[in-house]
């Protein structure tokens, strides 16, 4: 599958500073796969190791982790040459060897001629581990995410309809009805299947939306066993309470997370590092709120309250085992608020953007705030064609930001103070 972060991967590779780098991302979201085809694609050769399954080559990294040390015994344990610039080393799952991560500090000091790269699906819960020794400023980092709905539409053939969704975009005129309504239909299926590439797979080869939440489950299931694998058995009861409640939360008016949902009597102090496992290992997504829509919005933001939204829409649309038919046809469906919500958050992180929602006590509430280049840009969701919004009319009155879209079903069109932006044109922001 095409994806966004091949760029960034050539781009590393030929430049003059390149460090070691470090794919981030939660598992089964395609480091591997597109690491491996990036290596097959530009390099002579690849040597992979996987920490996780390859004990035997984990444990010799346990003494002396000297390059030229290393690179000797890797040569002789796949048996061929390992040449700078022309031989890519991939360490997979390197969370699992505490000294392999510590190694890459010195492969940019002692040895930048060769080519590393390392992923690891829950580094981001690893290096927040008192014993890891992170390699910081000694190595470039990049973030996979589930595929965005541009990538969706790659995938289907729909190169295209992307180009007719960014012109539209760029200009803001409506898109040819019959093209807006296909756009519509094709966002709904990625609604159901969402971004993670074995769902998309098993949809682009069958065309059976039916057999997608089979893939689905077996993700859902495996991110539990991460929990229990991971933590503690006490923490990973904690995790798994409140990775179980995102969907009652998001189900509520008022989708601020609420420790009393996941446990009668629940608190920040019994509940708050286990959702921080859940934020580094990439499961779910943070949505800070912010008290001000003001530059710098980082500064205003309310720490105690936030979000959570799931790293994938096709997942939560799997755990919450919404109907199928309910999304295809757009039947008015409470929860479908949520899901557009979510689709959004993970159309937002996937372009790089920090998420904020701004909150006015009781009286309004916009569902998101981005901040890029010092611009302001406020965004509200719905999941229909209603775009009646008294909150995006209070924050404009307050703030005015330099950018305001009201993201719905409806065309591309402007309005005297926002832009309306379709849903399926989220990957443009």
């Amino acid at each position: 599958m095409r994806r966004q972060l091949e760029n960034d991967l050539y781009e590393w590779k030929v430049s003059k500073d390149r460090k070691p780098l470090i794919i981030n991302g939660a598992r089964q979201v395609g480091k591997t796969y597109i690491i491996r085809e990036f290596g097959e694609r530009y390099y002579k050769n690849v040597v992979y190791i996987n920490f996780e399954s390859n004990l035997a080559v984990a444990s010799y990294f346990n003494d002396n982790i000297n390059p030229e040390r290393l690179i000797r015994f890797l040569e002789s344990y796949v048996n061929e040459a390992i040449i700078p610039e022309s031989t890519l080393i991939i360490f997979d799952e390197i969370q699992s060897c505490e000294r392999a991560l510590t190694s890459l500090k010195y492969f940019y000091e002692e040895t930048p001629e060769y080519h590393v790269i390392s992923a690891g699906s829950l580094l981001g819960v690893a290096i927040n581990r008192e014993k890891y020794s992170f390699p910081v400023g000694k190595v470039d980092t990049l973030t996979l995410y589930p595929l965005d709905f541009e990538e969706f539409l790659w995938a289907n053939g729909e190169e295209r309809l992307c180009e007719c969704i960014y012109s539209c975009y760029e200009t803001i005129k409506p898109m040819q009805e019959a093209l807006h309504q296909k756009a519509i239909d094709l966002y709904r299926n990625y609604l159901i299947i969402g971004g993670m590439p074995a769902a998309v797979n098993e949809y682009v080869n069958t065309k059976k939306l039916i057999m997608v939440p089979n893939v689905q489950n077996k993700i859902l299931d495996d991110y539990l066993a991460d929990m229990s694998k991971y933590a503690s058995n006490t923490e990973s009861v904690k995790i798994r309470s409140c990775y179980q409640s995102i969907p009652a939360q998001l189900a509520k008016e008022n989708k601020k997370f609420q420790y009393k949902i996941v446990q009668r009597g629940g608190t920040a102090g019994i509940f708050g590092a286990s959702i921080d496992w859940l934020n580094f290992a990439g499961i779910v997504l943070k949505c800070q709120k912010t008290e001000h829509g003001m530059d710098p919005i980082s500064v205003y933001a309310d720490l105690t309250s936030f979000k959570l939204y799931m790293g994938d829409v096709g997942l939560l649309t799997a755990k919450t085992g919404i109907s199928q038919h309910v999304i295809l046809n757009g039947e008015n469906n409470y929860f479908m608020g949520a899901i557009a919500e979510n689709y959004v958050a993970q159309a937002l992180t996937a372009k790089g953007h920090n998420l904020y929602y701004w909150s006015s006590g009781n009286s309004a509430e916009l569902d998101f705030l981005l901040q890029k280049n010092g611009e302001i840009t406020a965004i509200e969701v719905k999941y229909d064609t209603n775009t009646k919004s008294k909150s995006m009319s209070e924050f404009l009155k307050r703030y005015k930001p330099d950018k305001a879209y009201k993201v719905s079903l409806k065309n591309f069109g402007k309005a005297d103070n926002f832009v309306a932006i379709p849903l399926y044109a989220m990957f443009c922001i």
